[in-house]
């Protein structure tokens, strides 16, 4: 087993299934800008590297101003609605509760502004110390500047911290920083999504970091 003091989650995909409220946010924000829906797959399929990125692929556009204004519209539907259809994983709160003597962080690629109300919503908010988000897109996982610029504040070890997420960028942020790495299978990625990176431990149920962790 790992002796750890901090446990560093991701969200969607890892504590929450929160893709239709996503994909509401998408869509709305398309519709008010006069452009196409997208289908649950594609929009799902944009999600994991900050707001930016999804409303620029949603929109097929990079250009900043349309970019911008599709931002500004997305924060503002997704804050009115951050847990449609939203739910919780099997096991997730009783696994929290079991590690209630670890410090327990949220890093996620989304905004801290869209974190905290789907984990208030959720009742997950709670559990965790701090929800780091991913307001600096010029640092987002799996930059190892993430982990380089928060281990130091939160005055973490990291060979006494582990990662657990369900893509390809969680488990690169860790390997990049020298932290260990679970991924979670019941995610948004499949193994072959993971494009060769191995993580520390596989597992199909969160519960099963109760084995890994001591």
């Amino acid at each position: 087993m790992l002796t750890v003091d901090a446990i560093f989650f991701d969200l969607d995909g890892t504590l929450v299934d929160a893709r239709q409220a996503i994909v509401n946010a998408a869509n709305y924000t398309l519709a008010k800008m006069g452009r196409p829906g997208k289908t649950f797959e594609e929009v799902v399929s944009y999600v994991g590297t900050g707001v930016s990125y999804l409303v620029s692929k949603s929109l097929g556009s990079e250009d900043p101003k349309l970019v911008e204004e599709g931002v500004r519209i997305y924060i503002e539907y997704y804050t009115a609605h951050p847990a449609d259809n939203a739910v919780i994983y099997p096991h997730v709160k009783e696994t929290l509760d079991f590690f209630r003597a670890k410090r327990k962080f949220i890093l996620t690629n989304r905004y801290v502004n869209l974190t905290i109300p789907l984990l208030r919503a959720t009742g997950l908010e709670k559990y965790f110390e701090e929800v780091i988000g991913g307001d600096d897109e010029k640092c987002l996982k799996p930059s190892p500047c993430v982990f380089g610029n928060i281990l130091p504040r939160l005055r973490v070890d990291k060979k006494r911290a582990i990662i657990a997420g369900d893509m390809a960028v969680d488990i690169m942020a860790g390997k990049n920083s020298g932290i260990a790495t679970c991924w979670m299978t019941y995610g948004l990625s499949k193994l072959e999504d993971l494009g060769g990176v191995k993580p520390d431990y596989i597992l199909d149920d969160i519960a099963g970091l109760k084995k890994i962790i001591k």
